[in-house]
């Protein structure tokens, strides 16, 4: 009877501790309506298991107390940042990009706090063969500093290639700066780095875990990838530090990614962006002096604006950016993201294009690292089917993990951030939006040539999924805000 009694007693607790706790998330936490229920009916049928994951994934209220001083003081770095170095060259501003695109770099300039830059030579890196050779190039080559900021780091070849390079670096006397974050890298031994810190190098990770592989800050991810070098080359783009980035891994096969390295004043953003995420984590603090923010040469002709945005930032910058390119899109729009998750807003300006006849191309992976995505994302992209968007899924034998946004074959935007609400919202990201006909027509082809690698999906050919399939979409769009 004792027993019995504390089975009600305990299903008693937990029934009306999910009543309170939907209550919070209703009335307190000021989620959009979609996140709200989906954590509600995620309380209600699992309602032990509920509360550990909203625990963990959905406390939005301990994102404004942790990230609210960051933002401030990022804020005022960058305002410093543009009066002391960057505000001089808008005077001369002259690029032929300033008159078809004056709104959109309006639009970054106030959501994200980033100038346009005209003097930048970008070179696109199409794979994990073009981005490492030319990484380790410029390691090598540094006199001065390395900072590097990556999501995931893998100890393997190739990243223990570049940590020597960066331990023989700091023996030569150069300033050597590894973030890393701690959900991207829990596989990560403690002894990766020590050859880095025992050269005298420095290392931070970006909210580690509490305890061995636990975060209850797992929302939180710092999915940057970003390496500056001396202040005047940088690398940003949606390639990790690992061997399954060179396509040798055995799960995913070839690697398809796309990275950038650039030379000229969009650099001082990549590195302010590094130097704040760096005294975050590190808990420190960094003269901001002239061997960071060196004077840059004419390095090159193409426009640039580097463009952060993360649960620090009062905007959803990058979320406005794709929402702002769709929108003054004339001809054509080309999208390859590993996720598509997009809200409301996203699906309606991409139906709203293709049926005012802008070109409108879409490239998911057919081989998943994460299944709810995959189903959730196959069900995004048959709501777009209807108004003539053209819907591709990758090889299935390949691996797909760009993150471009092409409009018009003269405007990209290239980076971290996947085309999914995490990446909106929670994720901390970094993207390159480039002004430049050469450098969108060059992406534009390689994204041509992804297409030969894609089978085009079909309002037929989704109607002839399984009953499974459909079971586990249905599941997977329910739930699609909190993935």
């Amino acid at each position: 009877m004792r027993i019995t009694e504390l089975g009600l007693n305990l299903t008693t607790i937990i029934f009306y501790t999910n009543i309170v706790l939907a209550f919070v998330i209703i009335f307190l936490s000021r989620k959009n309506p979609s996140t709200t229920w989906a954590w509600v009916l995620v309380l209600m049928f699992m309602p032990v298991l509920g509360f550990v994951l909203y625990l963990f994934l959905g406390q939005d209220t301990r994102r404004i107390k942790i990230f609210a001083h960051k933002e401030r003081q990022d804020d005022k770095k960058r305002k410093t940042l543009f009066q002391n170095l960057l505000l001089e060259k808008r005077s001369d501003l002259n690029h032929p990009a300033l008159e078809t695109n004056k709104d959109l770099m309006r639009l970054h300039l106030n959501n994200s706090n980033s100038v346009f830059t005209q003097d930048n030579q970008v070179h696109v890196l199409k794979n994990g063969d073009e981005k490492f050779p030319a990484l380790i190039k410029a390691l090598k080559s540094a006199r001065h500093h390395i900072h590097m900021e990556y999501y995931i780091i893998r100890n393997d070849n190739i990243s223990k290639e570049i940590r020597d390079i960066l331990a023989a670096k700091a023996r030569a006397g150069v300033e050597v700066r590894l973030l890393y974050d701690g959900m991207g890298c829990l596989a990560l031994p403690r002894s990766y780095a020590k050859p880095i810190i025992d050269a005298g190098g420095e290392t931070a990770v970006f909210f580690p875990p509490f305890f061995p592989h636990i975060n209850i800050r797992v929302n939180y991810r710092n999915h940057r990838k970003i390496t500056v070098i001396d202040g005047k080359t940088a690398f940003v783009g949606g390639l990790n530090l690992g061997d399954e980035y060179l396509g040798k891994s055995p799960k995913y096969g070839y690697w398809r990614d796309t990275h950038f390295q650039v030379e000229g004043s969009a650099v001082d953003y990549l590195q302010l962006c590094f130097l704040t995420d760096w005294e975050f984590a590190a808990k420190t603090t960094i003269a901001y002096n002239k061997e960071y923010f060196p004077t840059k040469k004419q390095s090159g002709c193409k426009g640039v604006q580097i463009i952060t945005s993360g649960p620090d930032s009062k905007w959803n910058s990058i979320h406005q950016g794709y929402f702002k390119m769709i929108s003054n899109a004339k001809k054509s729009i080309y999208i390859q993201t590993a996720y598509f998750v997009p809200d409301d807003s996203l699906i309606a300006a991409l139906k709203i294009a293709a049926l005012g006849g802008v070109e409108v191309r879409i490239i998911i992976p057919g081989k998943r690292d994460h299944p709810f995505v995959h189903w959730a994302s196959t069900t995004y992209l048959s709501d777009l089917l209807d108004s003539g968007v053209h819907c591709y899924i990758y090889d299935y034998d390949r691996f797909m993990h760009v993150k471009a946004v092409i409009v018009d074959g003269r405007v990209a935007s290239i980076g971290s951030a996947n085309f999914d609400i995490r990446s909106f919202i929670y994720n901390f990201e970094i993207n390159a939006v480039l002004y430049d006909e050469e450098a969108a027509s060059c992406l534009e082809r390689h994204f041509r040539e992804d297409m030969q690698y894609c089978v085009e999906m079909t309002g037929e050919l989704y109607e002839k999924r399984s009953y499974q399939v459909r079971f586990k979409e249905s599941i997977s769009r329910l739930i699609s805000p909190l993935l």
